[in-house]
């Protein structure tokens, strides 16, 4: 067994009180933990709430067999399922065949050589536990890559993802996507003032702050640049991005980190443009980030430490009308 993890759980699956009394004993005396079906229904309902390690499965099962239970199992978990190890009388060509193309990972026919049964049951476990620390390890690679390693908020290449995955998603559900592009006011005099390090540690408060200003799990706070962030609302309105911009300005403008290098405030600002629409074949997602940027640049003009929202309108119908926030 794998030292230092927990004991692997198995789900015996056998019609047979004897045989799964005799499997249950010389598991539990490997030290692994066991889960006992009578029957193939008994069997998928353990499955689905324990999530074993190992499944053991006799193949010949009253009102459910074990061939049906394993065709179950790839349907349910989307072929995901734990391995299963068939255990079984049956050990002609044909029924062998079939329990491999239907998705068991071994076989080995009764009476069972208890010492082949221990080789494959630890084989198989070490196997699962392998195959899950390579998804947990490539989850935190895929992760780290997405993931902006100064502010710990959202990259730019995940922002373009995200933008691309919330357009389909917009268009497909024809509901309203916005688009908030946020900058740092006076960020180089910062720097200039306070020092490179100080200007890092602005630049994180300022992430955690915007992320705090934001509720649902769909929305995404990133870095895009620099001092600038986006945030990413699927199914919002312009009205409720507005709000949104506004209470990011007021809660930055609150933190009331000093900053003497400023013209606006002695404290640090920061601007938004905010734009949404609803994607349709008349635009493009740059459209959406273009208006954002748009409205980012007026909010500046205008005299920093607020927010402006642009509406996207088709270029035959005009050019984007400004609001101020």
């Amino acid at each position: 067994m794998i030292q230092s993890q927990s004991p692997a759980l198995i789900l015996v699956a056998d019609d047979e009180p004897f045989i799964r009394s005799m499997l249950t004993r010389y598991l539990v005396k490997e030290q692994y933990q066991v889960i006992e079906a009578a029957d193939g229904e008994q069997a998928l309902d353990l499955y689905e709430r324990h999530h074993p390690d190992l499944v053991l499965l006799d193949a010949l099962m009253p009102v459910m067999d074990g061939f049906e239970v394993c065709q179950r199992l790839e349907t349910l978990t989307n072929h995901t399922h734990a391995p299963i190890l068939m255990i079984t009388g049956l050990g002609d060509e044909q029924s062998v065949d079939h329990a491999f193309e239907i998705g068991v990972i071994d076989y080995i026919t009764k009476p069972i050589h208890w010492a082949v049964l221990r080789q494959r049951v630890r084989r198989l476990i070490m196997q699962t536990r392998l195959e899950q620390q390579l998804r947990e390890a490539n989850r935190q690679l895929q992760q780290m890559t997405m993931i902006d390693s100064l502010t710990q908020v959202a990259n730019r290449r995940r922002f373009d993802e995200y933008l691309l995955q919330e357009w389909g998603r917009g268009a497909r559900d024809r509901t309203s996507l916005s688009l908030i592009i946020c900058d740092i006011d006076c960020f180089k005099p910062y720097n200039d003032h306070y020092g490179h390090q100080a200007g890092d540690y602005c630049l994180q408060r300022i992430a955690a702050t915007l992320s705090q200003c934001v509720n649902r799990p769909a929305d995404l706070v990133s870095r895009y640049g620099g001092e600038e962030f986006a945030v990413v609302l699927p199914a919002t309105t312009q009205a409720g991005a507005a709000a949104v911009a506004s209470g990011m300005v007021r809660t930055v403008y609150d933190l009331a980190l000093p900053h003497k290098g400023s013209d606006i405030a002695d404290v640090v600002t920061i601007s938004c443009g905010v734009a949404s629409l609803v994607p349709t074949p008349d635009y493009l997602p740059f459209d959406l980030v273009f208006t954002a940027d748009q409205a980012l640049y007026e909010a500046k003009a205008s005299g920093r430490n607020q927010a402006q929202t642009n509406l996207v309108i088709p270029a035959s119908l005009g050019k984007p009308t400004s609001v101020m926030v």
